[in-house]
């Protein structure tokens, strides 16, 4: 016998030995398989009972417990018919995101195994917000009339998760792919795209179109909060100080400044585009989309060649660098210099790569994001020990010098899990910081990257129960924040709501989907796993199900899952990718090795039953889709 030969039944052997541990084809008749239709689904019975570990009885907490926090939360800030208790009149074009914002999360919950009836109240609680900012001025045809790309990202987050929790409801497959037509100019009302030279025509754009001229009701909501800020330019006539955001005299010459220079052409935050073009293609897999987004992203990576390895932030309308700023690659709309700087392009540049790379698997796309990465932390200086990137680029150089979060180049080297970027992470940050969780109040609540991919690497091993715990603890103090709520309607600000939704996700995202948490203002799921109920034909762990995901590595994810229930089996099917975008191999528990080579497989888990996984996979193969396993090949119409 062959070496080769010998090693593939020693395999085989392994795959069907029985210590504690059984794997098995469903057939018709299994239970878990009973109408559901998956052929030749591979099945790992765990049979060993013992007690369930602290992070597990954390985790059924957190998952039971934040459906009657969210329920509270919605009893308080809203109607019967679900929208907003708010004033009558809201004007400008600010609002409808953060009406969005105020639930955009609890799809997600249901999506990882919250109750049923979360899934009826997010869609209640999205069409309550639309009616609304319809009723304001915001909304036109469900979608934002105008806005810019980070606060379009910041609302449709929302409707992103709508598709991870039922992909099949019509009302919202067909909004998806609506609002990825006005991108592909397929509404006369909208034409955003210029297709031939690949750029989006406005940073303000949206069912209306692209908003060339903005007018002073447009900002009088921002006014206020941007007298804070930097001014765009020093350069505007009879304007010193920021000051004049808020003086009337002196506002409309920003106003006609900002409307020159910065209001036509294509800027890199449109790059948050690309999610809802791809959240459409995970609707239908029509090629239009998955092209829309490889065009785009490459555009912009031929800008930054041009540009001698530096992203512009403006283009013109001719696809000109510079074209309305005297021939200047920075100057434009949230770019290299107003309002917040560098993190909107590292956020933006890597949500485009992402989603080329997940419709792909071409990872030459991160090249994008690591790029200005790189730029910048080749002008940095260390400052008392830390590390500080230029934030802003003007006419007097590079200047604003702050530590980087590391969110950004942990979501690259997430994406690679290449060496080279995880020195850049080490480059960047402090890493000895990362030995505890450090929740803080945090929009998106997606601040403790750091000391979770410390864990992965095998320190602090208590992580998942500390940040369990804290996230619990959060959602105790908004509830608290809500019951002593006084504030009067006519007093609430548009941040009001989302300040104190009491549905924190962020521990259950990283440790059972073993993924960060989407980045905030319009980026997709990325992780390695999600999960399904086969019995219940439904998204996320049955009751009394814990997932935890131990360890990552390129092609390789640690898996524990244990069954919290002493009486009752439980069975799982655990899916590669949130999108299906990854591919099992193998799975190891001990020296058993068993042959997966699909997308998902099922672990049966005998009652009070726990498991550890060792998972091979090979990233980014497969199409991605919303598809739930036994969906096939085509979600289908209901």
């Amino acid at each position: 016998m062959t070496p080769s030969r010998l090693r593939r039944c020693t395999r085989l052997l392994l795959s069907i030995a029985v210590i504690g541990f059984v794997t098995s084809l469903s057939a018709p008749g299994h239970p878990s398989a009973q109408g559901l239709k998956i052929e030749n689904l591979v099945t790992i019975e765990a049979t060993k009972a013992q007690p369930p570990p602290e992070w597990a009885l954390w985790e059924r907490h957190l998952l039971e417990q934040l459906h009657p926090a969210a329920l509270e939360f919605v009893r308080r800030y809203t109607r019967p018919d679900g929208t907003l208790i708010w004033r009558d009149v809201w004007p400008g074009m600010d609002g409808s995101d953060d009406g969005y914002e105020s639930f955009y999360n609890f799809p997600l919950y249901y999506a990882l195994g919250g109750p049923e009836e979360m899934n009826a109240l997010s869609r209640k609680l999205w069409d309550a917000v639309t009616v609304q900012f319809t009723r304001y001025g915001q909304v036109y045809k469900e979608f934002d009339a105008y806005y810019d790309w980070m606060h379009h990202g910041e609302s449709y987050v929302n409707l992103y998760f709508f598709g991870l929790a039922d992909p099949a409801d019509p009302k919202f497959r067909e909004r998806s792919l609506r609002f990825a037509g006005l991108y592909l100019n397929e509404s006369p009302e909208a034409e955003n795209y210029d297709p031939k030279l690949k750029l989006i025509r406005s940073p303000i754009n949206g069912s209306r179109g692209p908003r060339f001229v903005n007018s002073a009701e447009d900002w009088v909501t921002h006014r206020p909060v941007l007298a804070n800020y930097p001014l765009p330019y020093d350069d505007i006539p009879n304007v010193t100080s920021s000051k004049a955001w808020v003086d009337d005299e002196k506002f409309p010459f920003i106003l006609q400044t900002m409307n020159q220079r910065m209001m036509r052409g294509d800027v890199p935050l449109n790059l948050t585009a690309t999610s809802l073009m791809l959240n459409a293609y995970m609707h239908t897999g029509e090629a239009k989309y998955k092209q829309w987004v490889t065009d785009y992203v490459s555009a912009w990576m031929e800008r930054v060649r041009q540009n001698n390895g530096i992203i512009p932030d403006n283009v013109g309308l001719s696809g000109k660098i510079g074209e309305y700023m005297d021939g200047k690659w920075y100057g434009g709309y949230y770019g290299w210099r107003w309002p917040h700087g560098f993190f909107n392009l590292a956020e933006a540049t890597t949500i485009g790569a992402a989603n080329a790379l997940l419709v792909t698997g071409d990872a030459r796309y991160l090249e994008l994001p690591r790029s200005q990465l790189d730029l910048v932390l080749g002008k940095s200086e260390v400052k008392d020990g830390q590390r500080l990137i230029p934030h802003r680029h003007s006419e007097k150089g590079w200047y604003d010098f702050r530590p980087l979060s590391a969110q950004y180049p942990i979501n690259l080297w997430y994406l690679s899990t290449l060496a080279d970027d995880w020195r850049r992470v080490e480059q960047f940050a402090d890493v000895k910081a990362w030995d505890r969780v450090n929740y803080r109040k945090a929009k998106g609540d997606d601040k403790n990257e750091g000391p979770w991919t410390a864990f992965l690497a095998g320190k602090n091993p208590d992580y998942p129960a500390q940040m369990l715990r804290a996230n619990y603890a959060e959602t105790l103090r908004r509830l608290e924040v809500i019951r002593q709520d006084q504030t009067k309607v006519d007093d609430m600000d548009v941040h009001h709501w989302q300040q104190r939704n009491p549905v924190v996700l962020e521990g259950l995202v990283q440790l059972m989907l073993g993924g960060p948490n989407h980045i905030y203002h319009g980026g997709l799921l990325h992780t390695r796993l999600r999960y399904f109920d086969p019995q219940r034909q439904r998204p996320g762990v049955p009751r009394d199900v814990a997932a935890l995901v131990d360890r990552i590595t390129a092609d390789e994810v640690g898996l524990q899952l244990v069954n919290l229930n002493p009486s009752e089996a439980r069975d799982v099917i655990v899916q590669a990718g949130a999108f299906g975008e990854h591919q099992f191999t193998e799975a190891r528990e001990g020296e058993n090795l068993i042959s997966i080579n699909r997308k998902f497989f099922q672990v049966r888990l005998r009652p009070g039953a726990a498991v550890r996984l060792q998972l091979r996979q090979r990233r980014f193969v497969n199409q991605p889709s919303y598809a739930f396993p036994w969906h096939g090949d085509k979600i289908p119409a209901r």
